[in-house]
């Protein structure tokens, strides 16, 4: 027996060395194995280019929605900011009326002269706090009737006026950095 035999194998599947000829096999040209690697690597590579274009534009809107946060953020504490006082001012509002009736009241003696200089002076200064937070009195009498700043209470015939214009004021209506705070009550000429 030999050493095939020994092995297991039968001698034609034992192939020896010199039965063995490279020239036989076919060749395999190395742009071949190159061009299998680029293939390999292009779809790996446009999947992956896929995958950073996709995070570089979700990036963008997150940059672009925080920036759309920020800037609403900013707006509405501007916003609280500005119109912080409007409810001290609107309890204000209906004192400055008082100060108003008082000092349509005709003083008689000098004790009641002087009362009404010191209700004016407050009066004045209620008017100036009022002036730096940019309170404004809304204009009504004469002008024509806007339902966004006049509340009509009456209507009346007229022969001064043209028909829907203010033609008397019954209180004053205020306005805050350009918002109504209390619309004026007014009668309309029909």
């Amino acid at each position: 027996m030999t050493t095939d035999k020994q092995n297991g194998l039968e001698p034609e599947e034992v192939l020896e060395e010199k039965d063995f000829d490279p020239k036989q096999t076919e060749p395999v040209e190395a742009e071949e194995v190159s061009n299998v690697e680029f293939v390999e690597e292009t779809s790996e590579g446009t999947d992956l280019q896929k995958e950073i274009d996709a995070l570089k534009a979700s990036e963008l809107r997150i940059r672009a929605d925080f920036d759309n946060f920020r800037r609403r953020t900013n707006e509405e504490n501007a916003k609280r900011v500005k119109f912080a006082s409007q409810t001290v001012i609107e309890k204000l509002i209906p004192l400055i009326d008082n100060f108003e009736r008082a000092l349509q009241v005709e003083a008689t003696s000098d004790d009641a002269k002087q009362i009404q200089a010191g209700v004016d002076m407050i009066h004045r200064q209620l008017l100036d706090v009022l002036n730096g937070e940019n309170v404004e009195v809304i204009e009504a009498v004469g002008q024509p009737f806007d339902p966004n700043y006049h509340q009509a209470v009456m209507q009346e015939p007229s022969d001064e006026f043209e028909s829907g214009i203010v033609t008397m004021e019954l209180q004053k209506g205020y306005t805050m950095h350009g918002r109504v705070i209390r619309p004026s009550m007014v009668k309309v000429s029909e």
